[in-house]
């Protein structure tokens, strides 16, 4: 299982409408629009300062192909999601809770 985030820009929940209905939406969109091919296994969807991160869990093989669902995944829903007022930014890998990256901090950095 991997996880892979993308930030949606767009309107947060007006005063007049629950934040749970808006991120339900964006979440009832994705999934309608996304095929099984894709291994969509679960979706969280949480309010973020300007607009919604969508966290997607996906069967995949690599990084690499996780990121590769993502994008066709956002791209399949791209357009019911505009039409709401969201826009996709290019997703990214979540690093698990005590996952260390394969990089070293540049010189001069503890």
């Amino acid at each position: 299982m991997r996880v892979v985030r993308a930030s949606l820009s767009g309107p947060r929940a007006d005063p007049d409408q629950e934040q749970e209905g808006v991120l339900a939406l964006v979440s009832d969109l994705i999934w309608a629009h996304t095929p099984a091919a894709h291994g969509l296994e679960h979706l969280r969807t949480k309010a973020a300062a300007d607009g919604v991160d969508v966290y997607l869990f996906l069967r995949a093989t690599s990084e690499a192909a996780a990121l590769t669902q993502a994008h066709a995944i956002l791209d399949g829903a791209r357009a019911p999601l505009r039409a709401h007022g969201y826009r996709p930014s290019e997703p990214h890998r979540e690093r698990s809770p005590g996952e260390h990256s394969d990089r070293h901090p540049p010189s001069g950095c503890p």
